[in-house]
């Protein structure tokens, strides 16, 4: 954990960075679909691929508190989701290969992630399974020197321009399971496109960071490209899923406060019926009540990264963290386009764009209806509903 001075020197950096990409670059990576390598390698350039990263392989050992700050940072000067997800995917979807890979696989996999040279994807998610990961039914065979996969993945981001895929599959099936949660074996490989069909899925925001159906037929898998133990995979996971619901609660935090400044300046400079419309309660009290909602959904989202840096249990903060930050995102993006009236509706002013873009972080990686039931049950001792 690093003071105040630190985490404002953090902040400044990642701006630094960040505030080169204007609207106009966004707006063209939302018009023509394409991944912001530019910004990704500048990202990397600077060394923010590699915040989370152990010192020993060209990382900088920072904890999730910077994480979450450096998140917020990159998610309020236009970008948005698109901006955070290019990068985002770095500081903790590796995470299994700091938990349980080999010092050789560290060496061989890590550095080249950090450095922006390798680009990962996550096949985790399948369509028959959705969040109940143990009904997962791609396959991993055994077979002589590795595994054979066969299988389907759905919402894998970036599979259109990554090389390498962090893979989550069976080794054993579900009914031959003393539990459901055995059985489970992950591998970081090549994404063999001979093998793995990428199609990509057109969908509301996020037009950069492309998501994806795969399709996976007979991929081999060398077996020094699985990590840990066979069938031990979905515990390793979980070291990655708290960290991860914080940070897009921060990211949602940013986009929110992003477009309350947008829909403030609006709002300071539009004239109706001879006054700025910003003088107006009707105007004001809104954005004031979203701005209130921001800052203290990241008040949680620092209290979730503290406690989990601190090697605390934060299951609920992290989920209330990640609940609250998408939602006062969402709530802020909307009000700035109210704000705006007709022309909130107009690409022109990208209070539209940030709304599209804000969405996901109400829907993904958990939807609010599972994070409501985690609390109830987890928090407030009631009956487990699901």
């Amino acid at each position: 954990m690093q003071d105040a001075e630190d985490h404002e020197a953090l902040r400044e950096g990642v701006r630094a960075v960040v505030s080169r990409f204007d609207d106009d670059y966004w707006y063209a990576r939302d018009d023509d679909g394409l991944f912001p390598f530019e910004f990704h390698k500048a990202m990397a350039d600077g060394g923010w691929l590699g915040i989370t990263m152990p010192p020993e392989y060209g990382g900088s050992g920072l904890g999730v508190t910077e994480a979450a700050i450096m998140m917020r940072e990159v998610a309020s000067h236009g970008g948005g989701m698109a901006a955070a997800s290019s990068v985002h995917i770095n500081l903790f979807g590796p995470h299994p290969i700091v938990v349980k890979g080999t010092d050789h696989q560290k060496a061989r996999w890590l550095p080249p992630l950090i450095a922006g040279e390798d680009q990962c994807c996550f096949g985790f998610t399948e369509p028959d399974a959705g969040l109940n990961t143990t009904r997962i039914k791609t396959f991993a065979e055994k077979v002589p020197s590795g595994y054979v996969v066969h299988g389907q993945k759905v919402w894998t981001s970036t599979a259109q321009v990554a090389n390498k895929i962090m893979l989550l599959t069976r080794t054993t099936k579900f009914e031959d399971c003393a539990r459901p949660t055995d059985g489970i074996t992950i591998f970081y490989t090549d994404l063999d496109r001979a093998r793995i069909d990428v199609h990509r899925i057109p969908k509301m925001g996020r037009k950069a960071v492309d998501s994806n159906a795969l399709f996976i037929d007979g991929l081999f898998v060398p077996e020094e490209d699985r990590i840990g133990e066979e069938g031990k995979g979905f515990s390793y996971i979980l070291h990655s899923l708290n960290p991860e619901r914080i940070l897009v609660g921060a990211e949602g935090i940013g986009i929110g406060s992003d477009c309350i400044a947008r829909a403030a300046a609006y709002a300071r400079e539009r004239v109706v019926f001879d006054r700025p419309i910003g003088q107006n309660q009707g105007i004001q009290h809104p954005l004031a009540e979203k701005w209130m909602y921001l800052e203290s959904a990241w008040r949680m989202a620092l209290h979730a990264a503290a406690l989990y840096d601190a090697g605390l249990p934060c299951g609920a903060e992290a989920n209330a963290a990640k609940f609250l930050g998408g939602r006062a995102g969402h709530d802020a993006a909307w009000q700035a386009i109210a704000t705006h009236g007709g022309f909130g509706y107009a690409k022109e002013y990208h209070v539209e764009r940030l709304y599209r873009e804000v969405a996901i972080t109400r829907i993904a990686p958990i939807t609010e209806q599972l994070i409501l039931s985690f609390i109830a049950e987890k928090v407030l001792d009631l009956p487990k509903s699901y």
